[in-house]
């Protein structure tokens, strides 16, 4: 079928493993993401292409954040221009527009440190585990995965930073119920905990190797692993108790903490 012909939902979807998919390979030798994707000026970029840098937000700067480097001008203008004409959507509820909330303010906040962005203020707290339970607070986690980088700081890591068990006991029940999309969101966390020089409370690798052998193979799903891979090299730890086990990349400070 042309593609032309193909409903545009498809054609979306189709765009956002597009980027993901060149993102994951810019992760691969550190460069700008959108240097990658086209030689257009974000203005001219078309609007799948613009909706696909909508929905991947700050991980479209993973491969520079996790090199330890800046957010670069090119991959930033295409997210500002795709900000521009694609407000965030209107949330079904309090708790949806509050997760929404905060994903745009990670975009935001790491446009903000380009000159094509400005300071964006924090949203509203977000309930944890002491209020809304463990399980329930896991999934929110596994939606605020995209915040998992480094050069990102804020409520929602001090969540993370202090209830590291319960997102291992989120990522342990996602993959007993073989949700591998939540599995391997939370796992992300305990991987930027690990890179934080924490214990993450569960080994890290085998679980990024048991979502990769029985994920859904996107694109999306690879560039998260990847993340989450990297993250956990940049720790030097071994993924199990946070030690000093043998790593697979430099990825990152010798002292496991990411800066930015």
């Amino acid at each position: 079928m042309p593609f032309a012909e193909t409903p545009l939902r498809d054609e979306y979807a189709a765009a956002v493993e597009r980027v993901a998919r060149l993102t994951l390979d810019a992760l691969r030798d550190g460069s700008p993401t959108a240097a990658a994707l086209t030689e257009m000026s974000a203005a001219t970029a078309p609007r799948p292409l613009l909706a696909a840098a909508r929905v991947l937000g700050p991980d479209l700067f993973a491969p520079r954040l996790l090199a330890g480097a800046e957010p670069d001008g090119p991959t930033a203008a295409l997210l500002a221009e795709a900000r521009r004409v694609l407000p965030a959507p209107l949330a079904p509820s309090e708790e949806a527009a509050r997760v929404l909330g905060w994903q745009d303010w990670a975009a935001g906040h790491l446009l903000a440190r380009t000159p094509y962005g400005s300071p964006v203020p924090r949203p509203a707290a977000l309930p944890g585990p002491e209020e809304v339970g463990w399980r329930a607070w896991s999934v929110r986690m596994a939606q605020l995965s995209g915040l998992a980088l480094p050069g990102l700081d804020g409520p929602v890591h001090e969540d993370a930073r202090g209830h590291v068990l319960g997102l291992a006991r989120g990522t342990v029940r996602s993959l007993l119920r073989h949700d591998l999309t939540t599995a391997a969101r939370l796992v992300r966390w305990l991987a930027w905990a690990e890179a934080e020089g924490l214990p993450p409370r569960l080994e890290v690798r085998p679980v990024l190797d048991r979502i990769r052998l029985a994920g859904d193979g996107s694109a999306r799903s690879g560039l998260g692993l990847a993340v989450a891979r990297r993250l956990s090299e940049g720790s030097g730890g071994s993924g199990g108790s946070g030690g000093s086990g043998g790593s697979e990349g430099s990825g990152g400070p010798a002292d496991g903490r990411w800066t930015a």
